[in-house]
């Protein structure tokens, strides 16, 4: 499936190996006669976190000197540090498995270790820096949104729920109500009413913080009637706590059950100090949601702990970030990576908050916000990458990014091309690592190496401690051959609960059933000779044509390349005939002014029939004005193949353009096959 190369893009400085988190933590545990000496490279030790979980986790509790009550692990035997780790979905949800059960901490508590003058947020929007908060300043507002909660009767397990835009007040909110002990839950407010019902409306929140709007691509949205027809329909909502981020002073007279976000925290000013409750170590932190396009989307409950080590673990020793770093990941707060942003200050880290449109006002914004505030780590997406390469941003040539030590990449596998164009026109020298995982985790199932090479169209390793591996169908391990990715063994942020899933019969059909007893996670992917990963796409979404089975990413890596196509979507479209075949439809998004000839055809199918497979050469190449995606910007073929096929949408809310599915219904080109 891959073409691996011993040819490495990226190699790390004997200085930068020695100074990374991952080698002192490696050195550690040797040091310690934790680890045998011979895990000498960031592969063995994966092997071996893998093999010794309980010491494992362990370790890393005492590197991220987590407080707590209860034995620590240098004093409980291994065994009350993971329970059941025999099994990972049991027919009964009592036994297992269960991490740390004799600890109670509290998530925020970590958050907010650090209290002074240093720099936490610095939150941007379209127009740039429009907010620093320090780690002072920061844990005081806390205190006091905490208060108003508290005053509210807001408690321990009760939901609270965030429609905002990503800036600093979302972040303070979601630290008090992990404060108390009560659950966070939220949804970006590009979500129309319906989608955050399907969300909200499952999970009965008594709190709700809201913008009063947001801008994007320099259009201003006024977010106040949707917010008063989610309040109508929850009934659950005490309150409303109104941001104001559209208007400096918000008319609310007509909104029921509101109050101003700065005047609770006013009326809340003696509260100098957080006040933290500390609760068991599975304790619900999160409530996050599955996309939801076949139907009503999975409530996931994510505990405090597991999502704390889990988090701690990629940030210090994938990421090697440090409290002089300064982290940006462009995300929303309706999707996990603005969760595992927020997640670095439990390092000192200083985080970069980004509201708007990440080519607005001009396509080098981001780039002019990272070298304003010395950016260290830059997170972005692959189709973010692939865009600045079509539209010929050249980042290096106009922005000094000398503080910049890493780019990660998620959200979907990122082409062997933009590899080159990172190294060619963003950084020689950076380390760029692609990530993946999922909400369904809250972090990664593969992720970077701070001491390893960096080879094109690989993720670096699998995650520490993470038991990952790829089966064939009939569950089969295979190596350097495409299948389903997969865990085979427990891991501390699996989700705790799926909400209203009492007997866990929706927990255990989302991930158990196709292999038994292991975590299948729905993405086609293939381990390869350097112990790296690469992502072919999803396993639902692949190919299979003749029995030939190819990931989507194949093509897209290979049509995405050609200058006048912007972006693509592939699926394979059965036969209603009594003959049981199947033939590669592709859809183009083409460039302005380019047209869908015959030759960009002839073009297209060449490339894909060089570079992928001549099994699966497209048979039909339309041309679309719009690609369907959902609200956290993840193109979606099963979508546009169930509408090819004449099968109804379930859930057409989940997506952020819906109106686009009109463009593949009844298409005539498609018709009669």
């Amino acid at each position: 499936m891959t073409t691996p190369t011993d040819d490495a893009l990226w190699i790390p400085s004997a200085d930068r190996i020695a100074r990374a988190r991952l080698t002192q933590f490696r050195e550690q545990l040797i040091a310690d006669g934790i680890a045998p000496g011979e895990i000498t490279d960031s592969h063995a030790l994966q092997a071996w976190s893998v093999r010794h979980p309980e010491r494992f986790w362990a370790a890393v509790w005492v590197a991220a000197a987590v407080q707590a009550d209860g034995p620590g692990p240098t004093k409980a035997p291994w065994r009350d540090i993971l329970r059941g780790g025999d099994r990972m979905a049991p027919p009964d949800p009592t036994l297992g498995p269960a991490w740390f059960t004799e600890t109670r901490l509290n998530f925020a508590e970590h958050l907010l270790r650090r209290r002074d003058d240093g720099l936490a947020i610095a939150s941007w929007n379209e127009a740039g820096c429009q907010r620093r908060v320090t780690f002072a300043e920061l844990a005081r507002d806390v205190a006091r949104a905490a208060a108003g909660m508290r005053a509210l009767g807001v408690g321990v397990g009760d939901r609270v729920v965030g429609y905002m835009p990503n800036v600093a007040e979302t972040v303070i909110a979601m630290l008090a109500v992990a404060s108390i002990g009560a659950v966070w839950s939220s949804c970006s407010p590009d979500f129309g009413t319906k989608g955050v019902l399907d969300r909200f409306g499952q999970i009965e929140p008594v709190l709700m913080i809201a913008a009063d709007g947001y801008r994007y691509a320099g259009k201003r949205i006024d977010c106040r009637p949707r917010i008063r027809e989610i309040v109508d329909a929850i009934p659950s909502l005490r309150a409303v706590w109104l941001v104001p981020s559209l208007e400096r002073d918000p008319d609310i007279a007509a909104m029921p059950r509101a109050t101003r976000f700065d005047a609770v925290l006013a009326a809340h000013d003696h509260a100098l100090v957080p006040e933290f409750t500390r609760l068991p170590f599975d304790h619900a932190l999160y409530i996050m949601y599955s996309s939801g396009t076949t139907g009503l989307p999975k409530c996931m409950v994510h505990g405090a702990g597991g999502t704390l080590l889990q988090h701690w673990k990629e940030h210090a020793l994938h990421t090697d970030l440090h409290a002089d770093d300064v982290l940006f990941y462009f995300t929303t707060c309706g999707w996990m990576m603005w969760n595992w942003l927020v997640s670095a200050l439990a390092l000192g880290t200083t985080i970069v908050l980004y509201d708007g449109a990440p080519l607005a006002p001009d396509p080098a914004i981001l780039w002019r916000m990272a070298e304003s505030e010395r950016v260290t780590v830059f997170g972005t997406s692959a189709k973010y990458l692939a865009t600045l390469e079509k539209e010929r941003v050249l980042p290096r040539q106009q922005f000094d990014l000398s503080s910049l030590q890493a780019i990660l990449s998620t959200g979907s596998p990122l082409a062997g091309h933009s590899y080159d164009f990172v190294y060619r026109e963003i950084k020689a020298d950076v380390r760029l690592a692609s990530i993946s995982g999922g909400t369904d985790i809250v972090s990664c199932f593969a992720l970077g190496d701070p001491t390893g090479p960096v080879y094109r169209g690989e993720l670096q390793m699998r995650g520490l401690g993470m038991a990952v591996d790829v089966f064939d169908d009939d569950g089969r391990p295979v190596r350097e051959a495409a299948g389903e990715l997969v865990c085979t063994a427990p891991f501390p942020s699996m989700p705790v609960a799926f909400w209203n899933d009492p007997d866990q019969r929706l927990y255990r059909a989302a991930y158990f059933e196709h292999f038994a007893g292991v975590w299948r996670h729905g993405d086609w992917a293939e381990l390869t000779a350097h112990d790296g990963l690469v992502i072919h796409g999803r396993s639902d979404a692949t190919l299979n044509p003749g029995g030939v089975r190819i990931g989507t990413a194949e093509i897209y890596r290979q049509v995405e390349q050609i200058d006048a196509v912007l972006e693509s979507l592939v699926i394979e479209q059965r036969s209603e005939g009594a003959v049981d075949e199947s033939r590669i439809v592709l859809f183009v998004r083409l460039r302005a002014g380019s047209v869908l000839d015959d030759a960009l055809r002839d073009r297209i199918r060449a490339r894909i029939r060089e570079h992928a497979s001549p099994h699966h050469v497209p048979r039909v190449i339309l041309a679309v004005d719009d690609i369907p995606r959902t609200i956290s910007g993840k193109i979606t073929e099963l979508a546009v193949r169930d509408v090819v096929h004449g099968r109804a949408i379930r859930n057409v809310d989940a997506l952020a353009n819906p109106g686009a599915l009109e463009l593949y219904r009844n298409h005539p080109a498609l018709a009669g096959y």
